[in-house]
């Protein structure tokens, strides 16, 4: 299929095809045309390799030609299971099946003997996937292949059983002078069955600023606050204090926004990841 690679940048995927291999001139004294059937062959791996809930699985779909002869416009379908939503695909002259979560990539020229290729589709796992995820991918072309049982490939992986975290935000007054310090405290709770080790907390100033944090490793970045939490066990909590000052101008609330998660747990119940309070600018 030719040698892909993409980029992903802002939201916007962009594809790049490296290394194709040039079409083979068969009047060629030095590059003569092999005859023959093609021995297509493909295989198909995700990672990771068990999946999380709410969180990306990406499927990478290696072919290869072992020869001896060309595969002429050979296509490569892939199948991906229903509980993953697709996001992208690295290879620009893939698109959408006939059916659901099916990705088709024909290749726009003959494949020589020898060559080999990959695509890439990412995707994110549904929160309420339970698994097994079932995909396959299957590679045709219009020669013969005395050698059909490695054109077709399956792969089962399996759903971890994820965490269930989330927060709430009590602040330490309804409203404040300019200028004034208040404290935000959030608890988060981790309802399992999953121990998470990385729990993390960003929170939005919304117009305060911060000052100071207890109970994690806290630390501002491009106007969010990211807090690093202590191991949660399942069905234990976490708690941490986060100490902002009122602008010394403006009028009207100050919120704050605060979202946990986990890069390596799923989470199955994502919508009370997320909790908000505001702070009313009190004059006189």
């Amino acid at each position: 299929m030719g040698l892909f690679s993409a980029g992903v940048a802002a939201g916007l995927v962009f594809f790049v095809v490296a290394g194709a291999p040039a079409v083979v001139n068969s009047s060629s004294r030095h590059s003569p045309r092999l005859w023959g059937g093609a021995d297509l062959s493909v295989r198909v791996a995700a990672s990771p390799r068990v999946a999380q809930p709410g969180q990306w699985l990406s499927y990478e779909v290696k072919v290869s030609n072992s020869g001896p002869g060309e595969a002429v416009l050979p296509v490569l379908t892939i199948r991906v299971p229903d509980e993953v939503d697709i996001a992208a695909v690295n290879v620009a002259t893939c698109h959408p099946g006939s059916s659901k979560n099916e990705v088709v990539c024909p290749s726009p020229m003959d494949i020589p003997a020898g060559d080999s290729g990959a695509v890439t589709v990412l995707g994110v796992v549904r929160a309420g996937a339970r698994g097994p995820l079932r995909a396959s991918a299957s590679l045709t072309s219009e020669v013969v292949d005395d050698h059909e049982a490695d054109n077709h490939a399956e792969l089962v992986t399996h759903v971890d059983e994820g965490a269930d975290l989330a927060v709430r935000l009590s602040p330490s007054t309804r409203s404040a002078r300019p200028g004034e310090r208040f404290t935000v405290k959030a608890a988060v709770r981790n309802s399992g069955p999953r121990l998470v080790q990385d729990a993390h907390v960003y929170f939005t100033e919304g117009g305060a600023r911060f000052v100071s944090a207890r109970g994690a490793r806290c630390a501002k970045r491009h106007g969010q606050v990211g807090c690093a939490l202590r191991p949660i066990r399942s069905g234990a909590r976490g708690t941490l204090s986060l100490v902002f000052r009122m602008p010394r101008s403006g009028s009207g609330d100050v919120g704050t926004q605060a979202t946990v998660y986990s890069t390596r747990v799923g989470d199955r119940r994502p919508a009370n990841n997320q909790a908000h309070t505001q702070v009313s600018l009190r004059r006189g």
